[in-house]
């Protein structure tokens, strides 16, 4: 091992990985995954808190006065699009305030890059691992349905590979803002202006069969509205139809974001 090494440098060294391109991310993602555990205790338990606390108000309380959607009770409906959307909001949080904080408060980018680390690398392990806090959170809503009775279909498990998968893709739009974000107020515009009406657009709370025909057609290029559709069948018991054009559009997202992220951060960092 290099003795000169440091930081993420001497992760990869250690792990043996120095010259792998596919894994030189892995430092990155560990250097997070240590800090947040001084919180985890915390953050877990708001994982759980939060989905208890919305399940309960809208899932029985609204789902008093809904009753069923179609064959499902709303609790059931509810809880599926919700574990879809917490991937979304813990995903977008973590790529933009936890990560301009790390790019432009603390810098700890700059000390990443001054390792054999590339942008690619920065930004990739960024993403990963705001796709892993959106497994995490999914998975406490997860636990929580299932003991309020909303899941009934082992099927269940494989909806958390959809849900890291959305949760890879609202990073990279995430790390977007970030690049083009001058102060935490910026985030507000993209909060309100793009995952707002993602939220209520995308079959979370209510189907999107009673919205005007042109609704409807635009919220088939929404991710979430993908994940939705994939991850409601497989909790509920329901029939999953054209999964392969979910999953491509969620992946697509989550390759086409995290590239623009890449570019435009490595522009940003050399200005």
């Amino acid at each position: 091992m290099n003795p000169d090494a440091t930081g993420p440098a001497r992760d990869q060294d250690r792990l043996g990985w120095r010259d792998s391109r596919f894994i030189r991310w892995l430092p990155v993602w560990r250097r997070n995954a240590r800090v947040w555990s001084k919180l985890a205790a915390a953050s877990v338990l708001g994982n759980f808190g939060e989905p208890l606390l919305y399940l309960l108000a809208l899932g029985y309380g609204l789902g008093g006065f809904v009753g069923r959607i179609g064959e499902l009770p709303y609790l059931s409906f509810l809880a599926s699009g919700i574990v879809c959307s917490s991937a979304m909001v813990t995903a977008s949080f973590e790529g933009m305030y936890s990560a301009y904080t790390r790019m432009a408060v603390q810098r700890s980018w700059d000390a990443m890059l001054a390792t054999p680390l590339a942008v690619a690398d920065v930004v990739l392990g960024e993403a990963l691992w705001a796709a892993t806090k959106s497994l995490i959170s999914s998975v406490a809503i997860l636990i929580v349905a299932s003991l309020l009775g909303a899941v009934s279909d082992p099927r269940a498990v494989l909806a958390l590979p959809v849900v890291a998968l959305t949760g890879l893709a609202f990073a990279g739009m995430a790390l977007v803002i970030t690049a083009l974000a001058r102060s935490y107020d910026f985030f507000l515009y993209y909060n309100t202006l793009v995952l707002t009406p993602v939220l209520l657009l995308s079959g979370v709370f209510f189907p999107l069969d009673t919205m005007p025909a042109a609704v409807q057609w635009g919220a088939t290029a929404l991710p979430l509205y993908h994940a939705v559709a994939l991850v409601r069948p497989l909790l509920t018991g329901g029939v999953v139809e054209a999964a392969w054009l979910h999953l491509v559009v969620i992946g697509g997202y989550a390759v086409a974001m995290s590239t623009l992220a890449v570019l435009l951060i490595k522009r940003r960092l050399q200005a």
